[in-house]
C-alpha cells in the first residue's frame, strides 16, 4: 500500500496536536528566573558566537580533507572543554580515509539523558572556489555556514549559556560531531558505531542540521540507499535489431526497466533516481564516472545504471526493492539484467515519541514568544545522522541555523535568527534535563 501525502501530513498534525495538549497540561507558561539568566547570556555573547562561526567556516573541512576536519574538531573541542565536557577524538581506520569524530560528554543523573548531534565536515573540498566567510548586513555566506557549522555553534552556545547559569551540573549530555556526515565512511558499523553506543545510554536525541524554517521541526527523515542495474544484450549488426535472433539490445532493456520504475513505483516519500548511465558495445562505471563505446550500426551489448533509493520506513524500502527486482526480471528478447542494492543511511520514521518531543519544543517556543513549531513534511528532507539512532531513542532534527543554498556556492546563514534559535535550544535542553525520568 502506498503512502498518501495528504493523509500522512494530517496524521502527523493530528498526533502532534494530541502531544501538544499533553505537554501544555503539565507545564507553566512562565519563564523562571534561571531561564531569564540563560537568555541574557545568549544575548551578551551573540557577537562571540558569530566570531567563532567565522573561524570555523574559514577552516576548510571538506570530508576528504582529513587535516581540516580535525582542525575544526580541535576548535570545537577546546570550547567544550572550557565548559566541563570530557573530550575524545575517535579516529577511523586509515583504510576508510575519514578523519574521525569529536565526542564531548558530561556524566550525571539529573533529568533526561541527551544526545546532541552535529557534524564537522562540509561538501566543499580544498579545490572548491568557495572557501571564505563573507558578511553583508546580517547575511553571512561561506562553506558550511548553515550546513552545519552554524548548527554546531548554536548547540555549543546553548550549552555555554547553561554552564554560565550553573545548569549543567549533574546532567548527562553527549555531543557527537561526526567528521564524515556528508560522505559517510564505510563500513557504517564502524563509522556510526560510537553514536549508536551513545544512543543506547541516552533518552532523547536532538540534531542540529539546517533548520527547515523557524517554525518547523523535523520528526521524520527519509533513508537513502543505492542500487546498480547491469544489463546485457546480444551484440550484433543493427539491421537485425528486434528480430528473433538479435533481440532488443542492452540499452532498450535498460530504458524499459527505468521507465517501468517511473510508471509503477510512484508513491509518497519514495524516490528512485538514476544518477549515472552508460551503455554501448562496452561500458563500465568507476565510482562517480563512466565510460562506454559503441557505434550506431551495432546493437548495444552492455548498459549500467547507478541510482539511489529514498524511503520513509524500512517497510517501504523492502517493498520497493521487491517490486524493482520483479520489473528487472521481465526481460526483453535476448537480454538479461540484474539489480544489486546497497544499504546506506536508514530512515527516521515519524514516531509518537518524536512528535511528543516536538510538542515539548513547541511549548518552549510559545513560552519564549517565538510562535508555534510544527512538524515538517518528511518528503522535503533527505537523510541524516539522527536516523542511525532512531531505532533506539526518540528525537527531532532541524534545530540548526537558518539560511539558503546549502551545498551550493551561495550557501548563507541568516544571523537575525541565530540568537533566537540558540535561546530556544538552551531552554529546551534546560527543561529536558530537569524532567523526571519515566
Amino acid at each position: 500500500m502506498g503512502f498518501n501525502s495528504h493523509k500522512m501530513i494530517r496524521v502527523l498534525i493530528g498526533a502532534f496536536l494530541v502531544a501538544l495538549v499533553n505537554v501544555c497540561a503539565g507545564q507553566d507558561a512562565k519563564l523562571s528566573k534561571k531561564e531569564k539568566e540563560i537568555l541574557a547570556f545568549v544575548d551578551r555573547n551573540h557577537p562571540e558566537s558569530v566570531r567563532l562561526l567565522e573561524r570555523a567556516v574559514n577552516i576548510n573541512s571538506g570530508t576528504l580533507n582529513l587535516s581540516g576536519v580535525k582542525e575544526v574538531g580541535k576548535l570545537f573541542g577546546e570550547e567544550f572543554r572550557k565548559i566541563g565536557f570530557g573530550i575524545r577524538w575517535i579516529d577511523m581506520p586509515p583504510a576508510m580515509n575519514r578523519a574521525g569524530h569529536l565526542f564531548a560528554e558530561r556524566r550525571g543523573t539529573k533529568g533526561k539523558r541527551l544526545l546532541l548531534i552535529g557534524h564537522l565536515d562540509t561538501v566543499f573540498e580544498p579545490e572548491s572556489p568557495f572557501q571564505q566567510w563573507t558578511l553583508k548586513d546580517t547575511i553571512a555566506s561561506g562553506p558550511g555556514v548553515n550546513d552545519m557549522k552554524g548548527g554546531d555553534v548554536i548547540l555549543l552556545f546553548a550549552l555555554k549559556a547553561l554552564e554560565e547559569a550553573g545548569a549543567l551540573k549533574d546532567t548527562q549530555i553527549v555531543v557527537a560531531l561526526h567528521g564524515d556526515e556528508e560522505h559517510g565512511g564505510d563500513p557504517e558499523v564502524i563509522s556510526r558505531g560510537d553514536i549508536v553506543e551513545a544512543a543506547k545510554r541516552s533518552d532523547l536525541a536532538l540534531a542540529f542540521e539546517t533548520a527547515t524554517g523557524f517554525n518547523y521541526g523535523t520528526v521524520a527523515r527519509r533513508g537513502a540507499s543505492s542500487w546498480q542495474l547491469k544489463v546485457k544484450g546480444k551484440r550484433a549488426h543493427s539491421g537485425g535489431v528486434f528480430n528473433k535472433n538479435t533481440g532488443a539490445g542492452a540499452i532498450y532493456e535498460a530504458a524499459r526497466i527505468l521507465n517501468s520504475f517511473y510508471e509503477q513505483l510512484q508513491e509518497q516519500y519514495l524516490t528512485f533516481n538514476p544518477g549515472l548511465i552508460v551503455g554501448g558495445s562496452t561500458a563500465a562505471i568507476d565510482g562517480v564516472s563512466g565510460t562506454a563505446d559503441g557505434k550506431t550500426n551495432v546493437v548495444a551489448e552492455t548498459a549500467i545504471v547507478n541510482g539511489d533509493l529514498r524511503f520513509i520506513s524500512e517497510e517501504q524500502k523492502v517493498k520497493a526493492r521487491q517490486r524493482m527486482r520483479q520489473i528487472v526480471e521481465q526481460h526483453l528478447p535476448q537480454t538479461d539484467a540484474e539489480i544489486v542494492f546497497e544499504d546506506g543511511i536508514p530512515s527516521m520514521p515519524p514516531t509518537q515519541g518524536n512528535l511528543d518531543l516536538l510538542a515539548y519544543l513547541n511549548k518552549v517556543s510559545i513560552d519564549l514568544g517565538m510562535g508555534e513549531v510544527k512538524p515538517w513534511d518528511p518528503g522535503q528532507r533527505g537523510a541524516g545522522d539522527i536516523s542511525y539512532v532512531a531505532p533506539y531513542i526518540s528525537g527531532i532534527d532541524g534545530l540548526g541555523a537558518m539560511g539558503t543554498g546549502a551545498h551550493t556556492l551561495s550557501e548563507t546563514i541568516n544571523l537575525r535568527t541565530f540568537a533566537d534559535l540558540t535561546k530556544r535550544t538552551a531552554i529546551l535542553i534546560y527543561r529536558l534535563t530537569r524532567e523526571v525520568k519515566n
